[in-house]
Formats: structure tokens, C-alpha cells, sequence
């Protein structure tokens, strides 16, 4: 009687094992640009958050201050001025221009609408609450684009409305970056978002995010 021997099936030999060292070794490169890809999204998405909060801030600096720019000088909100009778007393088109007109100058809709812009503004710079800036923000662009109705080929007095497009215009566009800046956690770049995220009540609503 003869005994065979199995040299081969000793168990982490040859082959095997050499292998699973270059699938280990060749993985590396591939993590590597994975996570340079992240890193360039992350601060991509934090230069749009920048520079979206800065448009809201201006916004508010100038028609605060009348820094000669949208808002004469001498014309800013301290001076007297009121930063929604221009744009809704000129409402010219849409279901809801009469309403408009009603709301122009109003003093809540003066604080309100500069309270968004400063608020907007602040917490997409710091990177915080962006959710809340996020929700803020859509009804804004929502409201402002009612306002100027772009599906309207004609004005109320049937003079050229002269819309570029009769469904996306700027306000859909920020209102889409809004949404976006929220959902990716784009404060926690350039910001301080994750700093707020580790607040109690932060933790306790995620709302607050």
C-alpha cells in the first residue's frame, strides 16, 4: 500500500497568496485618487457656498447701506429707504401683481425680506444651518420669480416682457444651488459645519443641519 502525498494543498501557498498582495498593493493607487476626487468636490462645493452667501450678503449690505450700486446713496435702509417698494411696486405681470403692490413698502415685508438676505448670507459663509438657509432661500427665489413671471410673453400694460425663458431663470438656478449646498453637507469645508453639527441642539434636530 502507497501513500500519496499532496504538496500543493498546503494552505497560504505560492500563488494564492501572491495575489491577494498585488490586489492589496494595486487597490492603493485607486483609494488614493478616490479620495483626491472627494477632496476637490468638497471644495468646489464650498467655493459655490461662498460665493452664493456672498450674493445674499451684498445683496443686503447695499440695500442697507446704499452703497451706490442697486441702491443709491443716500437711499439704503438706514436712510429711510424701503428695499421692496421699487421691485414690488413694479410688479408688472403674474397672478399675484395686485398683491404685490399691497405688500410694497410694507414694514414686515422690509424686515422680512432683509432678515432673509442677512441670514441667508450669514450661514452660507460660515457653513451653518444650511438646511434653514436652504428652505429660507427656495421660498424667497420662489416668490421673487412669481414676481417677475417669466412665463408672461407680454406685461400687464401689453408691452414685450422681454423674458429670456419662460421657466428657468436665476431664481431657479440659486434655488437648485441652495438645495444642493444643503444636502452635500458643503459647510463642512471652508466652513464651520461640522463644529455646528456637534452642538446639542444640532444633534437633537436634524433640521437644524
Amino acid at each position: 500500500m502507497s501513500v500519496h502525498e499532496h504538496p500543493h494543498r498546503s494552505p497560504g501557498f505560492g500563488l494564492p497568496s501572491f495575489r491577494r498582495s498585488r490586489t492589496a498593493s494595486s487597490s492603493g493607487p485607486a483609494v488614493s485618487a478616490l479620495g483626491d476626487t472627494r477632496t476637490v468636490q468638497a471644495y468646489a462645493l464650498a467655493s459655490l457656498r461662498l460665493l452664493t452667501g456672498f450674493v445674499f450678503l451684498w445683496a443686503f449690505l447695499d440695500k442697507a447701506f446704499g452703497l451706490g450700486y442697486a441702491t443709491s446713496s443716500g437711499k439704503g435702509w438706514i436712510d429711510g429707504g424701503s428695499p421692496t417698494k421699487g421691485f414690488l411696486s413694479g410688479v408688472a405681470a403674474g397672478p399675484m401683481e395686485s398683491t404685490f403692490h399691497s405688500w410694497a413698502g410694507d414694514t414686515w415685508a422690509d424686515w422680512l425680506f432683509m432678515a432673509g438676505l442677512l441670514g441667508i448670507g450669514l450661514a452660507l459663509i460660515g457653513g451653518i444651518a444650511l438646511r434653514l438657509a436652504a428652505f429660507a432661500g427656495v421660498a424667497m427665489m420662489a416668490l421673487m420669480w412669481i414676481a417677475e413671471w417669466p412665463p408672461a410673453r407680454h406685461l400687464s400694460d401689453g408691452s414685450p416682457s422681454m423674458s429670456t425663458n419662460p421657466f428657468v431663470d436665476y431664481h431657479v438656478v440659486y434655488a437648485v444651488v441652495l438645495i444642493a449646498l444643503a444636502v452635500t453637507s458643503a459647510g463642512d469645508t471652508l466652513g464651520v459645519g461640522k463644529l455646528w453639527a456637534r452642538l446639542p441642539m444640532v444633534r437633537r434636530s436634524r433640521r437644524l443641519r
